[in-house]
């Protein structure tokens, strides 16, 4: 997600030693190309990526990306969120003040405060504290602790 906030023309491949399907589609709604398990094998890793560079989405062919669980729905939310509001959810996952991010983003308080709240809207959440929590449990893979 960080990735493609900051570098939104980039395709991104994730070749993982994970063949977890719910991470597989974590990453893909979190904006990767492709996801390519290890164990498949240098031909086939050189399949996906040359699919990803021509414009595609390469997933293992198991793999149902149209399965809804409470970890897709999180993944959703958090895909609607916009680069900039990314950058916030991280800033503000490190501690910072509104003002030290508007600072850092070159932007005014009133455009932080305002993305604060598009955030706390588009994650279902009441506080900053409840959205930094839910950051943090994305990055630390636990899914079904947020929805809770």
């Amino acid at each position: 997600m960080y990735l493609r906030a900051q570098y939104v023309g980039v395709p991104i491949v994730v070749v993982s030693g994970t063949e977890d399907p719910t991470t597989i589609r974590s990453a893909i709604e979190f904006g990767a190309s492709g996801y390519i398990p290890k164990s498949l094998g240098i031909d086939v890793i050189q399949d996906g990526v040359s699919v990803v560079l021509e414009g595609g989405v390469w997933i293992p062919p198991d793999i149902d990306l149209n399965t809804v669980d409470e970890a897709t729905k999180m993944a959703q939310r958090l895909a609607s969120l916009t680069p900039q509001q990314v950058r916030v959810l991280m800033m503000l996952s490190q501690g910072l003040l509104n003002k030290q991010i508007a600072y850092e983003l070159s932007v005014s308080e009133a455009t932080v405060k305002a993305h604060v709240s598009a955030i706390l809207q588009k994650l279902g959440v009441e506080s900053r504290t409840q959205a930094v929590i839910a950051a943090a449990k994305i990055e630390a893979g636990q899914w079904q602790s947020i929805a809770g």
